[in-house]
This record gives C-alpha cells, structure tokens and sequence, in this order.
C-alpha cells in the first residue's frame, strides 16, 4: 500500500471488492495540497492492480469532498510557484507543464480500468469539481455543491469535463457566470446519478458500488473503455490541452495577477467575495493600474515587516 500524506486508503470492511479513498485534509476542506494529486495517482493505480478490488468509492473527510485548491499555497501566498509566477514574462510552458501534470494525476481516476464514484457532500468546487468529474459516477447529497467560481476570474477547469457531462449550454451557463449548482440539480441535469438527503449519502453510494462490484472486472473494463472511447473521439484529450493552457493564461493575465494581488492584500476571503458578488471585475488597462496600486501596497507592507 502506497504512503499517503493526504489521503486514507482501504477496502471496505464488509465488501473488500469495494476500495475507498479518502481526502483526509478535513482542517482544510479537502483542498488539494501540492501533494495531494499524485498521491489520488498512486492510490487508484494500487486498487487497480488489486484483483480483489472491483469498484473504487472516493469521498472527504469532514464538512465536505474537496474545496479546491489549497489558496494558502495557491492564490494568496507569497511564494513563487510554477503555476503563480512572479517573473516577467512568465512561462507558460513552465506553468502547462506543471498543472498538466495536476490533471493527469486526476484523470487516473477516468483512465483507471475499474469503476470509480465520487460522493460528494458539502462542497465540490473548483479544483475539486476537476476530481469529482474525472470519475465515472457522482452520488451527491441533495445540499452538497459543485461548480468552478474561478471561471469568472483566475481560472479554467483543466479537466475540461463539463461539456462531455452535461452538455454545451449548461456547461457554458456555468462557465459563464461561475455559479454551482446543487446535488438536486445536478441529478436533473444527469451530472450526477443520484442525489438523496445527506444522511442516507453513504448508504446510497455503496448500495451502487455493491450492485457494481457483482460484475467480473473483465466486463466492467471493456464496458468502461467502450463509454470512455467515445469521449476521446469527441476530442476530449484535445480539449483538456487548451483548457490546461488557458488555464495558465487565466493565472497571469491582467485580470488574473489582479486577483491574485488583491488577495495578497486585501486577504483571500475579500478578493473571492468581490470575485463572486457580480461586481464588475476589472479588466485591461484599469486591472494594469490596480496591479501597479497593490504592488506599492505590497512593498510597503514587506518594508513595515523588515522584509524590504
């Protein structure tokens, strides 16, 4: 068994073809450490080379699945980082790279040649909306979220996953305006299997998972390439490429180092309520001069701090 930082990994007690995964950073919502993507990588390839594992059940500790990434290393820290470059011009093959890498450890779970269900409760929101759609099946809670807030600014789903579940008005619809949508909605839109109150949420999902984990793993398999197949053929792989690169663009663009500013700031919480209240998000030039207005901030406050 692989050693994991991030994540719990077993089989279920009484139905050992069931495996679970578990985001165990509930202090945090879940939010995705920069470990934490190859560890999801190394726990699914450790279910799928287990021949007694026919189905994977991935779920979250605490309040909720996962709350995106962990914006105390992405977002409003200071550090540099491949994907918040502070050199300019930036590289955004340095960036690509590095948050190709992010989705391909996430997509394991589509890839994987065994079933896998996300159960989703609380929140499954940006980044973590990417992990709980690159698996085949989502059973929610009815008041659990899911959406990706930072396509109105820093921010494009890498997974790129949305149009291929939903279809391309509501994906654009969310993209658009950056809103979630709750697990009752979801199910009406066909996103997710099922949604059902929160308390019967763990019955619900290994109700499935064992009608599942009944088939031989060899038809399962061929059932789950013949479905993914079919994506691929439509583009997906393609698709993922231009959202991972734009993704990038959208991290250091005017609009995109704005926010990050304003964070760095004014606090991460005050740059996500202005970014998602419907306030006009600056652009272009006056982005440009609210950069060069936080970055004196910043200097200050670094030289009140004997960092200057």
């Amino acid at each position: 068994m692989p050693d994991l930082k991030h994540l719990r990994l077993c089989k279920q007690s009484t139905q050992p073809r069931i495996a679970r995964i578990t985001l165990n950073r509930p202090e945090r919502l879940n939010a995705i450490a920069a470990g934490m993507p190859g560890e999801i990588r190394a726990a699914v390839q450790w279910a799928e080379a287990d021949d007694e594992v026919h189905v994977i059940v991935l779920d979250g500790a605490g309040r909720a699945f996962c709350a995106g990434y962990d914006l105390q290393d992405f977002g409003s820290g200071r550090a540099d980082h491949p994907c918040q470059q502070e050199a300019q011009p930036w590289d955004p093959m340095l960036d690509y790279a590095t948050m190709k890498g992010y989705t391909e450890d996430f997509m394991v779970l589509w890839r994987c040649r065994k079933p896998t269900i996300a159960k989703v409760h609380g929140f499954a929101v940006a980044g973590g909306s990417d992990i709980a759609l690159c698996c085949d099946l989502l059973v929610m809670a009815e008041d659990a979220k899911i959406g990706y807030m930072p396509t109105r600014v820093w921010g494009c789903p890498t997974t790129a996953m949305w149009t291929y579940r939903v279809g391309a008005a509501r994906a654009k619809q969310l993209m658009f305006t950056g809103d979630t949508i709750d697990g009752r909605r979801a199910a009406e839109w066909g996103l997710a299997n099922q949604a059902v109150p929160a308390e019967d949420l763990e019955e619900a999902t290994l109700s499935l998972a064992r009608r599942i984990a009944g088939v031989p793993r060899a038809q399962l398999a061929m059932h789950k390439l013949v479905v993914n197949q079919a994506l691929l053929s439509m583009g997906l792989e393609q698709t993922q490429m231009f959202a991972t690169l734009f993704d990038g663009i959208t991290r250091h663009s005017p609009e995109g180092l704005w926010f990050r500013r304003q964070a760095q700031v004014e606090g991460f919480k005050a740059a996500v309520q202005w970014r998602d209240s419907g306030r006009d998000i600056p652009e272009a030039d006056e982005a440009r001069a609210l950069i060069r207005q936080l970055e004196a901030r910043l200097r200050e406050i670094d030289a009140a701090r004997g960092r200057g």
